[in-house]
């Protein structure tokens, strides 16, 4: 039975940043091309089609990067498969609607929604869910799991407050660029502050493996010390 490859990490990053990097391209250039009078564009306000163009290209990136993630790995993440299911729902009123709120609003959704449910599981129930997420690729004790899924649980806070900030008080042009260009490095900045923490809380295999010999040893040493009793009895 054929198994699931593991992700490969500059696939994966192409993965993610695919369906943003189509957006901010089709948003500069829907601007030359005439698509006023194409489909879902008809009687859209003129200011409005270059971002309803790139709404509709991200979510046909989104649903392409999905479909090839599940046939690369047969699996798709929780992060991404929720991201894209919100996309296609906000995109979908977008282009009905012909108006960029729902779009614009999907980051703030999204990022309010994995705070909800990392922060409510860890303070009402008690239950990291990183732990679930990332287990099997970081081991840690329950200790810094529960501070790293607290900090990002604040930290998918701040993204939900910024984006607001960002398209409220910017032109779409900038909210575009600043999806692609702002909130990914600050990701992964973040992602990398949290080295520190996650190698104090790591669980070290070396020391596991000494602890399981050494009990193992203990069990087979009453087994020794029967066995030199009888000898002793033997001589005598």
């Amino acid at each position: 039975m054929a198994t699931a490859k593991q992700p490969n990490g500059l696939l994966k990053l192409a993965l993610e940043l695919g369906p943003l990097v189509t957006f901010f391209a089709v948003n500069n250039r829907a601007k030359v091309w005439d698509l006023s009078d194409f489909g879902v564009f008809r009687g859209a306000p003129p200011d409005q089609v270059a971002i309803l163009a790139a709404t509709l290209a991200f979510m046909i990136a989104t649903v392409i990067a999905l479909l090839i993630s599940l046939a690369l790995y047969r699996t798709i993440p929780v992060m991404p498969l929720v991201s894209g299911i919100v996309v296609v729902v906000f995109g979908g009123l977008t282009l009905y609607l012909q108006n960029d709120l729902f779009i614009k609003m999907k980051p703030t959704i999204v990022n309010s929604l994995f705070a909800f449910v990392l922060l409510t599981a860890l303070l009402v129930f008690r239950r990291p869910l990183l732990r679930f997420v990332f287990d099997s690729v970081i081991e840690l004790d329950d200790e810094g799991w529960r501070i790293l899924t607290l900090r990002w649980g604040l930290f998918f806070v701040f993204l939900a407050v910024l984006n607001e900030v960002i398209w409220r008080g910017f032109s779409t042009d900038f909210w575009v660029s600043f999806k692609v260009f702002g909130v990914m490095p600050i990701t992964i900045a973040f992602a990398l502050s949290q080295f520190p923490l996650m190698r104090r809380h790591a669980i070290d295999d070396d020391e596991e493996d000494e602890e399981d010999e050494d009990d193992e040893e203990d069990d087979d040493a009453p087994d020794s010390l029967r066995a030199d009793t009888m000898r002793e009895e033997a001589r005598s």
